[in-house]
């Protein structure tokens, strides 16, 4: 089975051809079919036949037999060349209609890998949507998102093939961030389907975080959601997934005290600084906060938490600082502009960085230079980076009197209360298996869409051809109330016969016994009235790919 010229495109010929370049055994097995095997394969039959007739639609008749019509003569070892190559799309056809899309999620986090390989990878939020078309340019790629934090960069998309989407991709992020491929592939992690599911659903709910149940992720995970509305790949199945992850993060707060006690990164962060001060200088050491986003925004709140009273913070623009200025009563918050970052620096003990700047705002050389610290805060400048990309570069811990640490440090203030944590996080742990099981179910589920509108289409047709045919016998002075009833009538009667059909085609989910009985219907009906086909599935896959490359 070849596809004709109309989807011969070259990213077409590699999705369904590349197979031939693996030596596998039904490849070679393929190859070997000899030229009266592949006669007998290729003779047509009445559901080719309909299918080539179909507007716009995959032709299956094969080239071999189009160049024999025109009277053309064909070596017999290039016709068998030919059958193998046709053999081999065949097979390639058969496996992608046959291969249920799957939702893969290609990541890297805290826990497998370092800051370092991190913020090469990170994608700021601006870019996702040329990510998430990027990606969904590739061959096996149907759907993506991106969740890019400082903790985690996570790619979930829905891959026509397991082994090539998950190749494609890792492809691309060697490709945007320069890391070799053998070296993410080192430190990446790779989850299919359910377990897909349940990642995004536990990091949504906190429990994948340095911090148990810290609430900024699920803020973040909302914001794939909205920056994803309206991109092209961000298509059902992904956005359902990001959509029940919110459901769930809401949930597990709710229904658990996981988030009591718990804090965010921003709160790490000072624990950390608080703990490597001495105690006797936590109300008066200088507390220098760098960028005045949402992750130092919260720095300020958490700091005030901790009972400091007086701050400097750097920022670009003294707006966003005389907003939380205004909103910390009480709290002395100065303002100092970026070209003041140095010499504050040189006034502070404490140091809090939390931009979004792509290069390192602190080297050694910037540091070396720094007036030394009070022996009454330990003798230390403390450096707290918690930006991915680094603020600070890993240089300065070179520097005598500095110390540094980034976010792979907060580790050792989240060490604390492990047992209560485990507890909060089997409770977790229940409602998110439920809640995977629901959309798994809902997930399967969309498997009866197609048949369900290709059933109301077959109904629609036979309505309507039958209703031309009456209403041609009763001649053409037929009153318009007399053609409405009647029209009326023929929707009444499809719509009362396919009521029944519809309701076993429609499920919730909410057991497997239920949608397990669905499925069945819907194979049964497909049978029945020969609504599916694996090429048509196999056509419309195509269809989307070849639409998506020419846009």
């Amino acid at each position: 089975m070849a596809v004709s010229s109309t989807f011969s495109g070259a990213k077409l010929e590699r999705l369904l051809i590349n197979s031939c370049s693996s030596p596998s055994a039904s490849s070679l097995r393929a190859c070997s079919l000899s030229h009266q095997q592949m006669k007998a394969f290729s003779k047509p039959n009445r559901g080719r036949k309909a299918l080539a007739q179909r507007t716009g639609g995959v032709r299956c008749e094969v080239a071999q037999s189009d160049a024999i019509n025109e009277g053309e003569k064909m070596d017999p070892s290039k016709a068998s060349a030919l059958s193998a190559l046709e053999q081999l799309k065949t097979s390639a056809a058969d496996r992608y209609t046959k291969e249920r899309s799957s939702i893969v999620v290609i990541g890297l986090s805290v826990h497998t890998a370092p800051v370092e390989m991190r913020e090469k990878l990170a994608i700021p939020e601006a870019e996702w949507p040329r990510a998430i078309a990027e990606l969904c340019g590739l061959n096996h790629i149907e759907e993506a998102a991106v969740l890019s934090t400082c903790n985690r960069m996570e790619i979930y998309v829905v891959a026509l093939s397991q082994h090539r989407g998950v190749k494609e991709v890792t492809e691309w992020m060697s490709k945007t961030s320069g890391i070799p491929v053998s070296e993410i592939c080192e430190h990446r992690f790779l989850l299919y389907n359910k377990d897909a599911t349940q990642h995004i659903f536990e990091v949504s709910a906190g429990l994948d975080s340095l911090v148990l149940g810290e609430g900024q992720i699920l803020a973040q995970v909302k914001q794939v959601v909205k920056v994803g509305q309206g991109v092209v790949g961000f298509g059902r199945n992904i956005s359902g997934l990001f959509k029940h992850a919110i459901t769930v993060g809401k949930r597990v707060r709710t229904e658990t005290n996981i988030a009591a006690g718990a804090v965010s990164v921003s709160s790490a962060a000072v624990e950390l600084a608080l703990m490597k001060l001495p105690e006797s200088s936590h109300a008066t050491a200088r507390m220098l906060v760098i960028g005045a986003g949402k992750m130092g925004k919260l720095v300020i709140k958490h700091l005030v938490a901790k009972g400091c009273t007086k701050m400097v913070v750097v920022n670009r623009s003294e707006e966003k600082v005389a907003a939380i200025h205004e909103e910390m009563q009480g709290v002395e918050i100065i303002y100092r502009p970026l070209t003041d970052m140095l010499a504050c620096s040189a006034e502070a003990d404490v140091v809090f960085t939390s931009t979004a700047s792509e290069t390192p705002l602190f080297l050694k050389e910037h540091v070396k230079d720094l007036p030394p610290v009070s022996s009454e805060v330990g003798a230390l400048r403390l450096f707290v980076d918690i930006s991915v990309p680094r603020n600070v570069g890993s240089c300065v811990s070179d520097v005598e009197g500095a110390r540094l640490y980034n976010v792979d440090d907060l580790k050792e203030v989240v060490a604390a209360n492990k047992e209560d944590r485990l507890r909060k996080a089997m409770e977790a742990q229940a409602i998110i298996a439920e809640e995977s099981k629901q959309f798994e179910a809902w997930r399967d589920s969309l498997e009866t869409v197609p048949t369900i509108k290709k059933l109301r289409a077959y109904a629609e047709r036979i309505r309507v051809a039958e209703l031309e045919k009456c209403l041609s016998k009763m001649g053409e002075d037929i009153p318009k109330k007399t053609r409405r009833a009647v029209d009326d009538l023929s929707r009444g009667i499809v719509n009362k016969l396919l009521h029944g059909p519809m309701q076993h085609l429609r499920c919730d989910g909410s057991d497997d016994r239920t949608l397990s009985e669905t499925l069945e219907n819907m194979h049964a009906l497909n049978r029945m009235f020969g609504l599916e086909s694996d090429i048509s599935l196999f056509e419309q896959k195509i269809r989307a790919k070849v639409e998506q490359s020419q846009k």
